[in-house]
């Protein structure tokens, strides 16, 4: 990757079953470990959820997604307001490294690697089970991840429902039908 450029926005495809997505952000890496691990400042972006940092400590992450807005944002039908998962770490090397099984959709893996003064974030979901589940997780991700920039270069970010739905066709469109 050219490292003096942006990484493309768009997740990509690089196994049947895995999408991967970068987004670099600005640092330092403490910081953005803190978005990560911290549940306040993850709820902001993602899902709260307190972490014990310890491989096989369990996790309840607890998804919000209308409240990532002020004012909320209207969430699709069939999306419930809250959802809860519970996962567990399976790795863990502070600053760089964390990966969390997810029930019934794989396992997910941040890395993230020092650029100049930004921090470059990897996010890994493989083992997804199917193509609709690929393409809200390719969605979900690519809007939270633009959630988190907004938050950590603080600005409000866009609405999290409404990206997600144009998400969802945008990816179903670049990504291979099975």
């Amino acid at each position: 990757m050219d490292v003096t450029k942006k990484p493309d926005a768009y997740g990509e495809l690089i196994e049947p079953t895995t999408v991967r997505i970068k987004r670099l952000l600005p640092g330092p890496v403490e910081r953005i470990w803190a978005y990560l691990t911290d549940s306040e400042l993850r709820s902001k972006w993602l899902a709260a959820g307190v972490m014990e940092m310890k491989v096989g400590a369990p996790v309840e992450l607890v998804w919000r997604n209308g409240e990532l807005n002020d004012p909320p944002s209207p969430r699709p039908e069939g999306f419930p307001e809250e959802q809860r998962m519970q996962s567990r770490i399976t790795e863990l090397d502070p600053l760089r490294k964390l990966s969390i099984a997810w029930t019934n959709s794989g396992d997910v893996t941040f890395e993230l690697e020092p650029k100049g003064s930004g921090v470059l974030l990897t996010v890994t979901h493989r083992r997804l089970p199917d193509r609709s589940t690929l393409l809200k997780v390719s969605a979900g991700w690519h809007m939270h991840l633009d959630v988190l920039v907004a938050r950590v270069s603080d600005q409000e970010p866009a609405p999290f429902w409404a990206g997600w739905a144009r998400l969802h066709k945008e990816y179903d469109g670049r990504l291979p039908a099975e």
